[in-house]
C-alpha cells in the first residue's frame, strides 16, 4: 500500500482477502464512471494468476449526458420520456415498437447509434454526435417533483433545461460485466480469496445486466463473500509463510518510475487508450475495428514502458498514482478487446457486426482471460443452465 500523506510503502499480510474494488470504466473516455474506477482490482487479480472471465461483455448505458458521460438515469424514460432524432421522430417506434423507450438498454443504445451512423443525429461543439431526451411534455410540475436531480445535472454540465428544451445524450460505457471468476460463493480460484461487486463476475449478469442488479448483486455478495472468509478464518490459526522478496520487488518497481527518463507522458497514454477504446470497443463491434483496437492498446502499452514522471516525490505523488492506474487500465483493456476480437458472435452487449447472431452452439461458453508476459491466454468453460434454457430474444 502507498500512503500518500506520507510518502511511505506499507506490507498488509491478511489471513483471507475480499476483493471489491469495482470495475474498469475509466478506459474509456465517454463513460460514466468516477475518475478512481481504472480497474486496479482486476488488473492485480489478473497478474497474481487470477482468470478475469466474460470482460468482453461491456454494457453501454442509453443516456449519457454530452459532453460529459453524466449519467442520465432510467427515471427520465420511466416518468414518460421520448428519445427523439434530429428530425423530430420518436425512433424507437422503428426498432422496438411495443417497448419504445422502455426496451433493454443493449437495444436502446444499438438503436441510438444506428440513428446516429445513419446521419440523424446532432453534432455537439466538441464533436460528439448526440440525440435528444425529451421530457418537456411531462410539465414542470412532475419534472421538479419527480426528476429534479436529472433537470439539476442537465442544468449544471450541459447548460440546458429539460423544462424548456431536450437534453442532449448518446450511449455511455456504463458497467463491467465481466470480472474475477468466482463460484457460486463468492470464492476465487486461491482458497483464501474472495470478490464481490462489480470486480467479480459471478456470473449472476450474464452478457447484460438488468438495470439496478448490480445493487442487489453488492448487497448480497458483500455479506456472502464476508460471511465465506469469516467461516474460512475461524479455521486458520496463522499466518501463512510469505516471501518477502516479492514485497521488496514490487516496491523497488513503483520506486523505479520515480527514477525512470523516456519521452513518454502517461496522460497522453491514457488519452490515446481512451479513444481506442471509444472508437473501437463500442457498441458496436466488427473483426477490422477490434484489430486495429488491439494493436492501439498493444501500441500503447509498449509506450508505457518509456514513461517518465515529472514529479519525482514520494509525498502525495498523483503523477505515480496515475502511472501506476495507467498500467492497470492497460492491461484490462487489453483483456477485453482481445476477448471482443476471440467472440465471433453477438450476445448481449457484445454486438458484432460481422457475426450478427448469436451462436449457441459455438458460443454459449465462459471466456477466461489468463496472464502471460505475451497477452492474454484465453480458455472457455461451459455455462451452468439450470431452470431456463436460452431462447431467442425479440422485440
Amino acid at each position: 500500500a502507498y500512503d500518500a500523506v506520507r510518502g511511505r510503502f506499507y506490507l498488509i499480510r491478511g489471513k483471507a482477502l475480499i476483493l471489491a474494488t469495482g470495475g474498469a470504466g475509466r478506459i474509456y473516455g465517454f463513460t460514466t464512471y468516477s475518475l478512481t474506477v481504472t480497474g486496479d482490482g482486476l488488473a492485480m487479480a489478473y497478474r497474481a494468476g487470477l482468470p478475469l472471465e466474460d470482460m468482453e461483455f461491456v454494457q453501454f448505458h442509453p443516456t449519457g449526458l454530452v459532453p460529459s458521460g453524466i449519467l442520465v438515469s432510467e427515471a427520465a424514460r420511466g416518468e414518460g420520456g421520448y428519445l427523439i432524432n434530429k428530425d423530430g421522430e420518436r425512433f424507437m417506434a422503428k426498432y422496438a415498437p411495443e417497448r419504445m423507450e422502455l426496451a433493454p438498454r443493449d437495444i436502446i443504445s444499438r438503436s441510438m447509434m444506428t440513428e446516429i451512423e445513419e446521419g440523424r443525429g446532432f453534432t455537439h461543439p466538441s464533436g460528439m454526435e448526440y440525440l435528444l431526451l425529451d421530457l418537456r411534455h411531462l410539465g414542470a410540475d412532475r419534472i421538479n417533483e419527480r426528476l429534479p436531480f436529472i433537470r439539476e445535472l442537465a442544468i449544471n454540465f450541459a447548460g440546458v433545461d429539460p423544462i424548456e428544451e431536450p437534453i442532449p445524450i448518446r450511449p455511455v460505457a456504463h458497467y463491467t460485466m465481466g470480472g474475477v471468476e468466482t463460484d457460486i460463493d463468492g470464492r476465487t480460484r486461491i482458497e483464501n480469496i474472495w470478490a464481490a461487486g462489480e470486480v467479480a463476475c459471478v456470473s449472476i449478469h450474464g452478457a447484460n445486466r438488468l438495470g439496478t442488479n448490480s445493487t442487489a448483486e453488492c448487497l448480497a455478495y458483500g455479506k456472502i463473500a464476508g460471511a465465506g472468509a469469516a467461516k474460512w478464518l475461524a479455521n486458520e490459526k496463522a499466518l501463512a509463510e510469505m516471501d518477502l522478496r516479492k514485497a521488496e520487488e514490487e516496491e523497488k518497481r513503483i520506486l523505479a518510475l520515480l527514477e525512470q527518463k523516456g519521452e513518454e507522458r502517461p496522460a497522453a497514454i491514457r488519452r490515446d487508450l481512451r479513444r481506442a477504446m471509444d472508437e473501437y470497443a463500442r457498441v458496436f463491434r466488427t473483426r477490422e475495428g477490434l484489430e486495429k483496437g488491439l494493436k492501439a492498446v498493444r501500441e500503447a502499452k509498449e509506450r508505457y514502458q518509456r514513461i517518465q514522471l515529472d514529479d519525482k516525490g514520494r509525498i502525495y505523488n498523483t503523477d505515480l498514482i496515475q502511472a501506476l492506474e495507467l498500467g492497470f487500465m492497460l492491461d484490462v483493456a487489453e483483456v477485453i478487446v482481445a476477448g471482443a476480437l476471440a467472440r465471433e458472435e453477438s450476445r448481449g452487449a457484445h454486438a458484432r457486426r460481422d457475426f450478427p447472431n448469436r451462436d449457441d452452439e459455438q458460443w454459449l461458453k465462459h471466456t477466461l482471460a489468463f496472464y502471460t508476459p505475451e497477452g492474454p491466454r484465453f480458455e472457455y468453460k461451459p455455462v451452468r443452465i439450470t431452470a431456463w434454457k436460452p431462447v431467442e430474444r425479440k422485440y
